[in-house]
């Protein structure tokens, strides 16, 4: 199976880094989930992975309404 990713969470446009960490601090605090700057290995993989999760839904949330908005 080829692949353009090596399997690296970089991010590809790195003007994107600033709103995307803005984006999994408040999932987080939405979520109840203590999300702090620097070391988070306290969290649970749980933890982590339903702010993991959000963040895709809230990015495909997004990309439909801007698609949406596209063909009106």
């Amino acid at each position: 199976m080829a692949s353009n990713s090596s399997g690296s969470n970089q991010i590809n446009v790195p003007q994107a880094r600033g709103a995307l960490d803005n984006m999994k601090y408040e999932i987080a605090r939405e979520l109840g989930v203590g999300l702090k700057q620097g070391y988070n290995g306290d969290l649970t993989s749980r933890e982590a992975g339903y702010v993991g999760g959000y963040m895709v839904k809230r990015l495909i949330e997004q990309a439909e309404r801007q698609m949406a908005s596209q063909q009106a």
